[in-house]
């Protein structure tokens, strides 16, 4: 079984951003698995990628979903990464 890594991609004063951190926590610590936030406020690279789009969540570094974050949708993707 592997660990796919998890990124979530918020900003700033974002209420969107703190749902999605909730269903990201609750997915990665089902799973035993850590997870890392980066900010597009920080990443000029992020910041040209996904303003428009946040958050984004990114496993393996494809994104996955966005701006409403589904937990169910996650849970599999995250469960499906694992098992390859």
């Amino acid at each position: 079984m592997r660990t796919p890594e998890i990124v979530l991609v918020t900003k700033h004063q974002c209420h969107l951003c703190d749902d999605a951190r909730d269903v990201v926590t609750r997915v990665a610590s089902e799973a035993g698995l850590a997870w890392e936030e980066r900010s597009i406020d920080d990443d000029a690279a992020l910041h040209d990628r996904f303003a428009e789009e946040v958050p984004v969540v990114l496993v393996d570094g494809t994104q996955r979903d966005f701006w409403r974050i589904d937990e169910a949708r996650l849970r599999r993707i995250v469960e499906a990464a694992r098992a390859v």
